[in-house]
């Protein structure tokens, strides 16, 4: 297993806070073939600075973003894979990180079943030292997208990445993250949805994450989430396959109308 190469290809904007802790997570991994690729979204921080203490890391700096999250963040993740090497890729955003045996785990994963093309793990949800395991949810409505594993809990093997890259990439949808849209093309085009059912990867939620301004069942989730339906329809019709409207389509679609 260890002739397998892995990529661990992290995207940062200002953590530099919290990219020791991110970085020593994969020091002491007990899987030790692996690079790591760090892009740096032109952070006004000192991330830079921090990062630069660690030898044998592969630094982007970039220096030009859009004024979308969404975007910026695809590009940074695509721009990274370009530069890599490994047979098998890891997401990791600078202010997560991962347990020690979550390479090891995973890609033993993919050595036991040689024809998956991604794999996802759980969080650990932890916000003020506050932990919380997060098991597959009980969705309120039923629809038509599976559970969204946060992007640091995502891994794939280097023959698929160009074809998500490709298959994501969609300018419009600035509200619609890079894990939702790489969730869907794992349910729709791989038709594969393989979750190792174990907490592997530490996910920091602060007042400052994105996902802060969408508390549930606000004007900003409802909006947000119509954004989330039209994302799909213009997928499955970019890519042939139906989805048929349902219930939450159409209370999405009344409650944005009230907004």
């Amino acid at each position: 297993m260890e002739n397998i190469k892995a990529s661990i290809l992290i995207a940062n904007f200002n953590s530099s806070k919290y990219i020791d802790q991110c970085i020593n997570s994969l020091k002491s991994q007990t899987y030790k073939n692996y690079e790591i690729i760090f892009f740096d979204d032109n952070s006004t921080d000192n991330s830079i600075e921090t990062i630069k203490k660690y030898k044998d890391i592969k630094i982007i700096e970039n220096k030009k973003q859009t004024s979308y999250g969404s975007l910026n963040q695809i590009n940074a993740y695509k721009t990274a894979y370009e530069q890599s090497s490994g047979d098998i890729l890891f997401f990791l955003d600078a202010d997560d990180y991962f347990r020690e045996n979550k390479l090891e785990k995973i890609i033993d994963r993919f050595s036991n079943k040689s024809n998956k093309k991604i794999i996802f793990d759980y969080p650990i949800i932890f916000n003020n030292e506050k932990f919380v395991n997060i098991k597959k949810k009980t969705k309120f409505f039923k629809t038509y997208w599976p559970y969204i594993h946060p992007q640091s809990c995502i891994s794939f093997r280097r023959v698929v990445a160009n074809d998500i890259f490709k298959s994501i990439n969609y300018q419009k949808y600035t509200d619609v993250w890079m894990d939702f849209r790489i969730c869907l093309f794992s349910q729709y085009l791989l038709k594969e949805m393989n979750v190792v059912d174990e907490n592997l990867t530490f996910y920091r939620q602060t007042d400052t994450n994105i996902s802060s301004g969408f508390k549930r069942f606000s004007g900003n989730w409802w909006k947000r989430r119509k954004e989330a339906h039209s994302y799909l329809l213009n997928f499955a019709k970019d890519n042939n396959f139906k989805v048929t409207k349902n219930l939450d389509f159409l209370v999405t679609n009344l409650m944005n109308f009230f907004i």
